[in-house]
């Protein structure tokens, strides 16, 4: 691992003026963030199709609008056939060379079946990296599909304060979580964790220390995103605690860039759920990765983690053109490439 240069927060003392800057400050803050994203990926921005191949969900994240205990979620889960399908319209495309296959959490559910579609995947388009995003699971299950050509992870703690987490997830402790993503870690799989920004209950200090447990670490991506109340959660009326100062998504966004100069960031969806501009103004101050949706639009509208999801209707070329248009007005031309690892590199040969 990298020492951090001397200019890397790396306290809660050094982040908390981070996270309250105003002004010419805040304006410095997006700059120098920005400018530390150039420095270690230049201007392309690597793409990473979602594929949300299933919403059913055996947890009850207060949050989460395809929680177990959403009588009002359709659900659905796509077929094999689908599934393959919906990643040739992706590598048909030419704009994505990341396949991020994304459900709901089913331990034990599937599981083998993840194994044979990894597989089927990678001896199609051997050149496409693959990322899983389907919950906790056993060391061994990772360990299947990373030996079936899984090429990443991505598991989100939410929150590092223990007790907030298990009040958010019934049945669940941080620990568990965290002891899922070391595993991941253990096997070689490129690791990627992330928080939600703005859960009732969330201080500054625990934002700061969401950030530190990043870095601590020292995930390969980090996902995060503002919290959005769903109707039809326990935390319905329940307000983002950063509502009433907006410029904390981003000023987040920022101080994450500096804390982990070297990890992937994505500019995540909800941004523009809650700005029209949202994914533009998170690439403009440290976030380097776009993420589409690729989910076929039969069950994309099913896939509600929040309220407000944009794109509801798009197919491939429709997606694939929006982004390269998007990207190109920022000056930031898409790349097709796999983005692996600046901080592992990856164990295989994929490229």
């Amino acid at each position: 691992m990298h020492p951090p240069p001397p200019s890397t927060p790396t306290t809660r003392a050094a982040l908390l003026p981070l996270l309250t800057a105003t002004g010419p400050t805040l304006r410095q803050l997006y700059a120098r963030a920005d400018a530390t994203r150039r420095a270690h990926f230049g201007d392309t921005v690597p793409i990473r199709a979602i594929i949300e191949f299933s919403n059913l969900c055996a947890n009850n994240c207060l949050y989460c609008g395809i929680r177990a205990d959403n009588p009002r979620a359709t659900r659905y889960r796509m077929t094999t056939a689908e599934i393959l399908d919906a990643v040739r319209q992706v590598v048909a495309t030419h704009t994505a060379g990341t396949i991020v296959l994304q459900s709901g959490e089913t331990p034990g559910h599937g599981d083998r079946h993840l194994t044979d579609l990894i597989r089927q995947i990678k001896t199609e388009h051997p050149h496409l990296a693959i990322t899983l995003s389907v919950g906790s699971r056993p060391k061994r299950t990772y360990a299947q599909w990373r030996d079936a050509g899984l090429d990443r992870f991505l598991l989100r703690f939410e929150t590092s304060h223990p007790t907030l987490f298990a009040r958010l997830h019934p049945g669940e402790t941080l620990d568990q979580r965290l002891t899922s993503l070391r595993h991941l870690r253990e096997l070689g799989i490129q690791t990627g964790g992330g928080f939600l920004i703005g859960l009732p209950g969330e201080t500054l200090e625990i934002l700061a220390d969401n950030i530190l447990l990043c870095q601590q670490h020292n995930f390969d991506m980090i996902g995060i995103g503002p919290f959005i109340p769903h109707p039809h959660t326990p935390l319905a009326n329940q307000a983002n605690a950063w509502a009433h100062d907006p410029d904390m998504f981003f000023r987040t966004i920022a101080a994450l860039r500096l804390a982990c100069p070297r990890a992937h960031i994505p500019a995540t969806t909800a941004y523009d759920a809650l700005f029209p501009d949202g994914r533009n103004r998170a690439l403009q101050c440290g976030a380097n990765v776009f993420m589409p949706n690729a989910t076929p639009p039969a069950h994309r509208q099913k896939y509600q983690l929040y309220p407000g999801k944009p794109d509801p209707t798009t197919d491939p070329t429709q997606w694939a053109q929006a982004t390269h248009q998007r990207l190109h007005t920022l000056g930031r031309p898409p790349d097709p490439g796999p983005a692996h690892s600046l901080i592992h590199p990856p164990r295989s040969s994929t490229p």
